[in-house]
């Protein structure tokens, strides 16, 4: 068995991931689209490199976009962002209908999950399933 190291510099807010990367076929209709989606849920713009954004809270950028610059096709994925509440969730979807996205699932909650997962589902501009999801009890 490998032991499980804990780094008190790491992971300080329970999150494994530090950032994640995905390339777009036009990075200016998916940055209009995250600068959108994202602000519902108290993110931003925190690095913008023109081809390459990061967007984050408190100064860190978490989630970045560029363009396609490997592999053929599209693969979709499946991104979920943390939303505070749940009216954080039904402001996400609002912002994202208003400008357009694709519908996959409205806002609800999903006790397949666990009781009280509350999500909303939509498709950026490449096609990926994008969400925001809040864990809290109304």
């Amino acid at each position: 068995m490998i032991p499980v190291r804990k780094n008190p510099q790491h992971g300080k807010d329970g999150c494994m991931l530090d950032h994640l990367s995905i390339q777009c076929a036009d990075v200016r209709a998916s940055a209009a689209f995250y600068d959108a989606v994202l602000a519902t849920l108290g993110g931003s713009r925190v690095m913008d490199f023109g081809e390459v954004i990061g967007f984050g809270t408190a100064g860190k950028p978490e989630f970045w976009i560029g363009g396609q610059t490997t592999g053929e096709g599209f693969r979709e994925s499946h991104i979920a962002f943390a939303a505070p509440d749940r009216t954080a969730v039904r402001a996400f979807f609002e912002a994202a209908t208003g400008i357009g996205a694709q519908v996959l699932h409205e806002p609800r909650v999903w006790p397949e999950y666990h009781t009280s997962y509350y999500g909303a589902f939509v498709r950026d501009p490449d096609g990926n399933n994008v969400e925001a999801v809040c864990h809290a009890p109304e």
